[in-house]
Protein backbone atom coordinates (compact mmCIF):
# COMPACT_ATOMS: atom_id res chain seq x y z
CA UNK A 1 0.00 0.00 0.00
CA UNK A 2 1.09 3.45 -1.17
CA UNK A 3 1.19 6.21 2.08
CA UNK A 4 1.30 8.33 -1.31
CA UNK A 5 -2.73 7.28 -1.41
CA UNK A 6 -3.46 7.24 2.56
CA UNK A 7 -6.28 9.46 3.88
CA UNK A 8 -7.80 9.64 7.43
CA UNK A 9 -11.09 11.58 7.80
CA UNK A 10 -13.60 11.28 9.88
CA UNK A 11 -16.60 9.01 9.47
CA UNK A 12 -19.82 10.11 7.59
CA UNK A 13 -23.34 8.32 7.59
CA UNK A 14 -22.09 6.69 4.06
CA UNK A 15 -19.81 4.82 5.64
CA UNK A 16 -21.58 2.27 8.13
CA UNK A 17 -21.11 -0.51 5.95
CA UNK A 18 -17.25 -0.09 5.89
CA UNK A 19 -17.56 0.66 9.83
CA UNK A 20 -19.37 -1.67 10.89
CA UNK A 21 -17.11 -4.63 8.78
CA UNK A 22 -13.84 -2.95 10.55
CA UNK A 23 -15.05 -2.62 13.91
CA UNK A 24 -16.24 -6.08 13.85
CA UNK A 25 -12.55 -7.13 12.70
CA UNK A 26 -11.54 -5.27 15.84
CA UNK A 27 -14.34 -6.81 18.49
CA UNK A 28 -13.01 -10.42 16.70
CA UNK A 29 -9.47 -9.69 17.85
CA UNK A 30 -10.45 -9.32 21.26
CA UNK A 31 -12.45 -12.45 20.97
CA UNK A 32 -15.81 -10.36 21.93
CA UNK A 33 -19.20 -8.82 20.17
CA UNK A 34 -21.80 -6.79 20.85
CA UNK A 35 -25.62 -7.10 20.27
CA UNK A 36 -27.12 -4.92 17.48
CA UNK A 37 -28.12 -2.42 19.76
CA UNK A 38 -24.43 -1.43 20.40
CA UNK A 39 -23.59 -1.53 16.58
CA UNK A 40 -26.85 1.20 16.23
CA UNK A 41 -25.92 3.53 19.25
CA UNK A 42 -21.79 2.98 19.15
CA UNK A 43 -22.09 4.39 15.14
CA UNK A 44 -24.77 7.02 16.17
CA UNK A 45 -22.96 8.39 18.85
CA UNK A 46 -19.75 8.53 16.47
CA UNK A 47 -21.75 10.93 14.22
CA UNK A 48 -22.89 12.93 17.40
CA UNK A 49 -22.26 16.50 18.49
CA UNK A 50 -22.80 15.72 22.14
CA UNK A 51 -19.80 16.96 23.94
CA UNK A 52 -19.65 13.75 25.53
CA UNK A 53 -19.82 11.69 22.23
CA UNK A 54 -16.88 9.64 20.49
CA UNK A 55 -15.43 11.04 17.51
CA UNK A 56 -14.27 7.93 14.58
CA UNK A 57 -11.94 8.37 12.04
CA UNK A 58 -11.51 5.80 8.78
CA UNK A 59 -8.14 5.46 7.09
CA UNK A 60 -8.51 5.03 3.22
CA UNK A 61 -6.16 3.75 1.10
CA UNK A 62 -7.11 3.92 -2.66
CA UNK A 63 -10.15 5.24 -1.66
CA UNK A 64 -10.57 1.90 0.37
CA UNK A 65 -11.42 1.57 3.90
CA UNK A 66 -8.54 -0.08 5.81
CA UNK A 67 -8.75 1.08 9.56
CA UNK A 68 -10.64 2.79 12.06
CA UNK A 69 -9.96 4.90 15.48
CA UNK A 70 -12.55 5.82 18.30
CA UNK A 71 -11.69 8.61 20.75
CA UNK A 72 -13.43 10.91 23.29
CA UNK A 73 -12.21 13.79 25.58
CA UNK A 74 -13.02 13.92 28.84
CA UNK A 75 -11.97 15.94 32.31
CA UNK A 76 -9.52 14.68 34.94
CA UNK A 77 -9.15 15.36 38.22
CA UNK A 78 -5.55 15.58 37.90
CA UNK A 79 -5.62 18.77 35.26
CA UNK A 80 -7.48 21.65 33.82
CA UNK A 81 -7.83 20.66 30.43
CA UNK A 82 -9.48 17.47 29.33
CA UNK A 83 -7.72 14.64 28.28
CA UNK A 84 -8.39 12.48 25.55
CA UNK A 85 -9.50 8.80 25.24
CA UNK A 86 -8.36 6.61 22.34
CA UNK A 87 -10.42 3.21 22.70
CA UNK A 88 -10.55 1.66 19.70
CA UNK A 89 -7.89 1.49 16.96
CA UNK A 90 -7.75 -1.40 14.28
CA UNK A 91 -6.25 -2.07 10.78
CA UNK A 92 -7.60 -4.49 8.59
CA UNK A 93 -5.01 -7.47 8.37
CA UNK A 94 -3.56 -6.36 5.00
CA UNK A 95 -2.72 -3.44 6.19
CA UNK A 96 -1.02 -3.45 9.48
CA UNK A 97 2.90 -2.78 8.69
CA UNK A 98 2.10 0.00 6.27
CA UNK A 99 1.81 2.99 8.60
CA UNK A 100 -1.99 3.03 8.98
CA UNK A 101 -2.04 2.52 12.89
CA UNK A 102 0.27 5.13 13.15
CA UNK A 103 -0.99 7.58 11.07
CA UNK A 104 -4.62 6.79 13.14
CA UNK A 105 -3.08 7.05 16.42
CA UNK A 106 -0.90 10.85 14.95
CA UNK A 107 -4.41 11.63 13.93
CA UNK A 108 -5.86 11.53 17.27
CA UNK A 109 -3.01 13.54 18.47
CA UNK A 110 -3.28 16.09 16.11
CA UNK A 111 -7.21 16.56 16.98
CA UNK A 112 -6.50 16.54 21.22
CA UNK A 113 -4.00 19.09 20.05
CA UNK A 114 -6.36 21.14 18.53
CA UNK A 115 -9.05 21.06 21.57
CA UNK A 116 -6.56 21.97 23.99
CA UNK A 117 -6.15 18.13 25.34
CA UNK A 118 -2.60 17.24 24.63
CA UNK A 119 -2.66 14.27 26.87
CA UNK A 120 -3.74 11.13 25.35
CA UNK A 121 -3.81 7.62 26.54
CA UNK A 122 -5.16 4.28 25.54
CA UNK A 123 -5.20 0.77 26.42
CA UNK A 124 -4.12 -2.44 25.16
CA UNK A 125 -3.96 -6.25 25.90
CA UNK A 126 -0.55 -7.72 26.73
CA UNK A 127 -0.76 -10.14 24.24
CA UNK A 128 -1.05 -7.47 21.61
CA UNK A 129 2.23 -7.95 20.51
CA UNK A 130 2.31 -6.36 17.14
CA UNK A 131 0.28 -3.38 17.64
CA UNK A 132 2.35 -3.19 21.23
CA UNK A 133 5.56 -2.85 18.75
CA UNK A 134 4.25 0.31 17.16
CA UNK A 135 3.10 1.78 20.72
CA UNK A 136 5.80 1.31 22.32
CA UNK A 137 7.49 3.75 19.44
CA UNK A 138 4.84 6.13 19.11
CA UNK A 139 3.84 6.39 23.07
CA UNK A 140 5.16 5.82 26.85
CA UNK A 141 3.93 2.39 28.77
CA UNK A 142 2.40 3.23 32.07
CA UNK A 143 2.50 1.26 35.27
CA UNK A 144 -1.20 1.22 35.30
CA UNK A 145 -3.20 -1.75 35.94
CA UNK A 146 -6.53 -2.15 34.98
CA UNK A 147 -9.62 -3.10 37.11
CA UNK A 148 -13.17 -3.14 36.26
CA UNK A 149 -16.25 -4.81 38.85
CA UNK A 150 -17.18 -8.10 38.34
Amino acid sequence: MSQDSLIIRPLEAGDEAAWRALWTGYLTFYETSVPEEVYASTFARLLGDDPQDFHGLLALVGGVPVGLVHYVFHRHCWRIENVCYLQDLYAAPEARGTGVGRALIEAVYAAADAEGAPNVYWMTQEFNTTARQLYDRIGTVTPFIKYQRR
